[in-house]
């Protein structure tokens, strides 16, 4: 392959709720354009799955947008996880499933039978389709003459490679992040996947950063790209938000990843504190690497209790939240986080409060969520908090206060984006941290975090 200058990437970025397509220049990794959709599922038979022929026009579509106004010299690709694709020969086997389908528990009896201990996978027991094994075996058990066509399983980022290039591939990132299919310390597929007689689905492994080919005629032709434009392999999406610190920033340190979720993986730290019970558990990262990860459905929790709200929040309605013994407890998402099996709900008078001092109350819950995934995830020296969060200056003070560390706010929101572009390995500028926020002053806080503790049922 001839290589080329790379001075444009195009980054597809596909997250559950929201897909982008992202243009960044490659020797300043700032954003030049961005265009998006809804990731819309499709509720309809055989089961809900995602708008992928909607998702690929999109794409196309956008591609032929920004290189006509920019040009395209690269594209790198990063989804959400819990995703895979089953594929006969040239077409999907079946419809790629919403991993927030129900539906798959009702194999569960069987398939925990089966299911390798958390020691060997560090891939906890997940609600609904959330362990990707799961999906994968009830779909052999319900779909049995479908699933005899199978001849590839592509993880979700790899699906979309190999629409763009022809190439199959298969990557760690997004095998290593709570599937049930990867043993990190063994770095090689589990026992379940040699015990299902799956591992000849998985094409070989790659790295994210490789590339796995040029987009070719076909491609070329649909979108106006130069049919020598290359694609890389990409990489699950919590993961492409480290790759801007590896090697960067001094271990241990924690990223903080906001989107739909709120994931905290930390560099250097240890899998010993997780805890398979409360929703932690270790990702891979790009070198293959074990990395010490905690989350809960913090994006999909704030859109629960404020809707489109984002209001200003000051420092004074902080004060008044803690002075009232205003508490907002996990969980308003059931079954996932740090606390799975706790209901959802407001302690103290919610309906006394102004928009500003409801924003204040979850804030202080965010945070608060926060410090108790960091605490499973083993803390980092050094905060940094990527995605919409990134912009919450309230929870970036509280969470600094809470944890007596450093909390810098990334300065690109679309962190995902911004690590995915780095898997083209380009001159780029050296990364600088924005500076460390000023932690949140308040002399009752640690006796308001202990309260909210030891309210949670």
């Amino acid at each position: 392959m001839t290589k080329k200058k790379i001075k444009h990437i195009a980054v597809i970025d596909i997250g559950k709720t929201n897909a982008k397509l992202v243009l960044f220049n490659a020797e300043s990794q700032q954003q030049v354009a961005v265009l998006s959709r809804a990731n819309d599922v499709i509720d309809t038979a055989p089961y809900p799955h995602y708008d992928i022929d909607g998702l690929w026009q999109f794409m196309l579509d956008g591609l032929a947008e920004l290189h006509a106004a920019h040009t395209i010299d690269g594209i790198s690709i990063t989804t959400h996880g819990a995703t895979a694709a089953l594929i006969a020969g040239d077409k999907l086997a079946m419809p790629i499933l919403d991993y927030e389908f129900g539906g798959v528990e009702a194999e569960f009896a069987a398939y925990d039978d089966l299911r390798p201990e958390f020691s060997e996978t560090l891939s906890p027991k997940l609600p609904i389709g959330l362990n990707l094994a799961a999906q994968i075996y009830w779909q052999s058990r319900r779909f049995k003459d479908k699933f005899t066509d199978v001849t590839d399983i592509l993880m979700y980022p790899q699906y979309w490679a190999w629409r763009l290039t022809g190439v199959k591939a298969s990557e760690v990132t997004s095998l290593g992040t709570h599937t049930d299919l990867w043993s990190p310390d063994a770095g090689d597929f589990s026992s379940l996947v040699n015990g299902q007689n799956w591992r000849s689905f998985f094409p070989p492994v790659r790295k994210a950063s490789d590339i796995l080919d040029m987009i070719g005629n076909e491609i070329a032709q649909q979108t106006g790209l130069d049919k020598d434009t290359p694609v890389v392999c990409g990489i699950h999406d919590s993961n492409a938000s480290l790759l801007p610190y590896l090697g960067a920033v001094t271990p241990p340190f924690s990223v903080i990843s906001s989107g739909t979720w709120t994931i905290h993986m930390t560099v250097g730290g240890s899998t010993a504190g997780l805890d398979a019970a409360r929703d932690s558990l270790a990702n891979v990262d790009a070198y293959g690497r074990a990395v010490p990860t905690a989350r809960f459905m913090g994006g999909r929790e704030y859109q629960v209790l404020m809707g489109d709200e984002n209001p200003e929040i000051g420092a004074e309605d902080l004060d008044y939240i803690i002075e009232h013994g205003v508490y907002v407890l996990p969980s308003f998402v059931a079954g996932v986080g740090a606390f799975p099996d706790s209901i959802g709900k407001w302690v103290g008078d919610e309906n006394a409060l102004n928009i500003k001092q409801r924003g204040a109350a979850v804030a202080l819950y965010l945070a608060l969520m926060s410090r108790q995934c960091l605490a499973l995830a083993e803390c980092g020296e050094t905060l940094i908090v990527e995605g919409p969060l990134a912009k919450n200056t309230r929870y970036l003070n509280i969470l600094s206060a809470l944890t007596s560390k450093p909390v810098h706010g990334s300065k690109d929101a679309t962190g995902t984006s911004v690590g995915a572009s780095m898997l083209f390995e380009t001159e780029t500028a050296p990364l600088e941290l924005s500076d460390a926020v000023k932690p949140y002053v308040n002399s009752q806080l640690n006796d308001y975090a202990a309260k909210w503790l030891s309210l949670i049922d």
